[in-house]
């Protein structure tokens, strides 16, 4: 898995070579997700890059809002880390949750779901992007994916753990309100404030 991501990075260097300004680039890690800076538009419908997320651990997972079965687990995974984490804890952690379906997800359907599922704006963001850049996150982060006949998405419902400069540190399949316990062990510890 190690060596095709770092294919895929590499790859990337040469198919977007100018995402980011080049100050920008040269303090990315060459592991990082965050090389990809894809555009995506939010809840409330602005426009962030993916960049932008540097500088706090970020939990990613990909969804679709008019998923009936595992997307309202993974928001459930999601929040059962988050209640596992302590209020400073909680308040070091951004997550992310990017829609499989770019061409139903629009604002209206992800700020729904943000509403209904009462997620927090602070730490909380639902996004949409393009067709091609869910294809290159999805490979990113791991995720399997493919579109059926009737509408609907088979997708892997991975939780992924990226440090604050974008690069994987683990990733879960566990669904439900009680977090897997060496993943959130690992969250806690990305969390950690390092001693100066």
């Amino acid at each position: 898995m190690k060596r095709t991501l770092v294919l895929l990075f590499a790859a990337l260097a040469v198919v977007f070579p100018q995402t980011l300004p080049a100050a920008d680039l040269q303090t990315i890690p060459e592991n990082s997700v965050y090389r990809f800076d894809a555009v995506l538009s939010d809840q409330s419908g602005n426009d962030f890059h993916l960049g932008e997320r540097r500088g706090r651990p970020l939990l990613v997972a990909m969804f679709y809002t008019s998923c009936r079965y595992v997307c309202p687990l993974i928001i459930d995974s999601v929040k059962g880390v988050e209640h596992a984490l302590s209020e400073t804890e909680r308040g070091r952690l951004g997550i992310l949750l990017v829609s499989l379906d770019p061409a139903r997800d629009d604002t209206a359907a992800l700020k729904s779901v943000f509403d209904k599922r009462k997620l927090d704006a602070t730490r909380w963001t639902l996004a949409r992007t393009s067709e091609s850049n869910v294809r290159t996150l999805a490979a990113l982060l791991g995720v399997r994916y493919r579109a059926l006949a009737d509408g609907e998405f088979n997708h892997t419902s991975a939780l992924v753990l990226l440090d604050s400069e974008g690069r994987r540190i683990t990733s879960s399949d566990a669904l439900g309100a009680t977090p897997d316990a060496k993943f959130l062990a690992a969250v806690r510890n990305a969390l950690e404030i390092p001693a100066k």
